[in-house]
């Protein structure tokens, strides 16, 4: 099915790659791949998955994730904020009054976010940027010197950037220091199959789901996608959300990582850009599997109001077993079952509730039975 997909867009050849990095604008057009990976941490790949490519953008949002987890939100919201810009990525615009870039995403919002990481050189800094990103990864990335030293070559607008929030006291430290951490951070070698797992780490809430690893928090998690929903794209990010409806970044290079919350990961990599800086072909696998395989972010899961519910006698009464996702809309359904099952029970019967083998169980809905069952605790009782 996959590869099914990678077929439907392979003849289209528009766009060009990246011109303003002179390795970007070297690398070859013709490859195209794509990467996913699911809860239980299968890896599935087609296509070119073997060429190595830099992350360039598409570090932003672990770098983020970094700074997050280093310094807290609220810390990290005095230096950038998290509004769509509605302009290119490398745009020249800064928040009136505070001269904060407009979000995390954006040039230079990256730069900024890249200065909050702690190190007193740009080998210490790099070093726990690449530290994180591995951890996305789940195996050791390294960077592209060549790629690197072109970046730092041609980088004079990112300097830019830097040198006016510096202006403007958004942005802390050296800017030397800032600008060439981030040159050397988006110049992370990578494979579509990383993409893949990098996504899927926020889309399980901060867990690799090849290697186990809690990389960061859930609500860290959260957050990184929240921006990457409304911002991973661009000046393209209010209609890739109605086409497309997936928390994505883009990175010019070709590569698009995007986030299936509790469903995938997904990695596409294609070097032509259209005019956004977003692959062409990459964008359009994206739109297909979002069409095709129902993995909208505003898809309705009717599994979160209906939870699975079965109802077992016993000697002494019923069993009622609960499975799923148990969020609060569900809680509505499992407290009706339960009124069913009172009403047709005899005095002197007993209800089990288990939840035990709930694959999520959400604290309000956990209050509102509880809070219900409580006015009957001789009768029933509540395994969770």
């Amino acid at each position: 099915m996959l590869q099914d997909v990678l077929d439907d867009v392979r003849s289209d050849t528009s766009g060009a790659t990246a011109d303003y990095i002179p390795e970007l604008a070297r690398a070859d057009p013709a490859p195209l791949a794509l990467a996913a990976v699911g809860p239980r941490g299968r890896v599935f790949t087609v296509g070119d998955d073997h060429v190595e490519f830099t992350i360039q953008s598409m570090s932003k949002p672990f770098v983020l994730a970094l700074a997050l987890r280093e310094l807290g939100r609220e810390r990290v919201l005095r230096s950038v904020g998290v509004e769509p810009s509605g302009e290119p990525f490398n745009a020249i615009s800064l928040e009136a009054g505070t001269g904060r870039a407009a979000n995390p995403l954006v040039n230079a919002g990256a730069i900024a976010t890249t200065s909050l990481i702690a190190g007193t050189d740009v080998e210490e800094r790099t070093g726990r940027i690449v530290g994180v990103l591995s951890q996305f990864a789940g195996r050791s990335l390294w960077v592209d010197e060549a790629v690197y030293a072109s970046e730092s070559e041609s980088g004079h607008r990112n300097r830019a950037l830097a040198h006016l929030m510096r202006s403007y006291g958004s942005m802390q430290g050296s800017v030397d220091l800032a600008v060439e951490s981030y040159f050397r951070q988006c110049s992370v070698l990578v494979t579509v199959r990383d993409l893949a797992v990098m996504a899927g780490t926020l889309a399980f809430g901060g867990v690799n789901p090849t290697t186990g690893e809690r990389v960061v928090s859930e609500r860290i998690a959260r957050d990184v996608v929240s921006i990457m929903s409304s911002c991973g794209m661009y000046d393209f990010s209010g209609e890739w959300l109605l086409r497309v409806g997936l928390p994505a970044k883009s990175g010019v290079s070709g590569g698009i990582l995007a986030v299936a919350p509790s469903q995938y990961g997904v990695g596409v990599f294609s070097p032509r850009l259209d005019s956004h800086g977003n692959s062409v072909r990459g964008s359009g696998v994206l739109e297909r599997l979002s069409e095709d395989f129902g993995m909208h972010l505003l898809e309705p899961h009717e599994s979160i109001a209906e939870p699975g519910i079965s109802v077992e006698r016993t000697e002494d009464g019923v069993t009622v077993l609960l499975g799923g996702e148990l969020g609060f809309a569900g809680a509505e359904r499992v407290l009706s079952v339960l009124g069913e099952v009172v009403g047709a029970l005899p005095d002197g019967a007993t209800i089990t509730v288990d939840a035990r083998d709930v694959a999520r169980l959400h604290p309000a809905a956990l209050t509102a039975i509880r809070d219900v069952l409580g006015g009957d605790a001789g009768r029933i009782r509540l395994l969770e």
